[in-house]
């Protein structure tokens, strides 16, 4: 199967929307692992003061997840998929949280930024040049701006690579059959056999010019199969990441 890619990724995006939000609250977990890598981005004082992007925000689970982490920054969410962002506009939102239809790759050219932290959750692995779309994060991060990338990243272990596809085809693509958007979850399992491992992940992101990057497992059945991915734009303190971060 080949992947699905921008403008027919997009596409599928409009017309899973409307289940979307359904099929996701049936995975244990997805908003707390969300909420999770959120809270690990460590924005002081609830973010007050501070600007800040969800990339590729979808129906805005990830955006809700930013705004319990850091109830007083001021959020920019975007997404390429206009069904999607329908979904999250009909939901109750405050005004420092705005939604932009624009793709990962637009952003950069927008005139939006600087950001103090970008979020982006479920992201790279969906786009047609990662490497690209950091750099262009780079250029949107203020120095020292830090980043957690939430994403489906398996470890590189046989037993988690096995675990992704009997799940997928036991559950979620059967799933999504129904719903009229086969193409879209099968495309969601082989978008994670093809993309990085965790830990080539995190080379890319050290190759992308980010610093003190770091890894950090997800909770539960997809432990070894989602991790949160933490770097800082240049330099900036360091911080390992601790028990606290791993069961939070």
């Amino acid at each position: 199967m080949s992947l699905l890619r921008e403008h027919d990724l997009a596409r599928a995006f409009d017309h899973a929307a409307r289940t979307y939000d359904v099929l996701t609250s049936l995975n244990p977990g997805h908003r707390t692992d969300l909420l999770r890598s959120a809270r690990r981005l460590r924005l002081p004082d609830g973010g007050a003061g501070l600007h800040v992007l969800d990339l590729g925000c979808g129906t805005g689970a990830s955006t809700r997840a930013l705004l319990r982490a850091a109830p007083r920054a001021r959020i920019t969410a975007v997404d390429a998929s206009a069904g999607m962002l329908r979904r999250a506009l009909a939901k109750p939102w405050p005004a420092r949280v705005r939604f932009l239809h624009l793709t990962a790759e637009e952003i950069t050219t927008a005139g939006e930024g600087p950001f103090d932290a970008v979020f982006a959750a479920y992201l790279f692995r969906n786009v047609t040049d990662p490497d690209a779309v950091l750099g262009g994060v780079r250029t949107l991060l203020r120095p020292g701006g830090r980043i957690s990338a939430h994403e489906y990243a398996l470890s590189g272990r046989r037993l988690h690579r096995a675990l992704w596809t009997a799940v997928c085809h036991g559950l979620v693509i059967p799933a999504g059959t129904l719903t009229g958007d086969r193409d879209l979850y099968r495309h969601l399992w082989h978008s994670v056999i093809a993309f990085d491992t965790a830990p080539a992940f995190a080379d890319r992101l050290t190759r992308a010019g980010l610093t003190g990057v770091r890894v950090a497992p997800v909770a539960g059945w997809q432990t070894g199969i989602v991790h949160t991915f933490l770097a800082r734009n240049g330099p900036g303190p360091a911080r390992p990441v601790t028990a606290r971060d791993r069961v939070r």
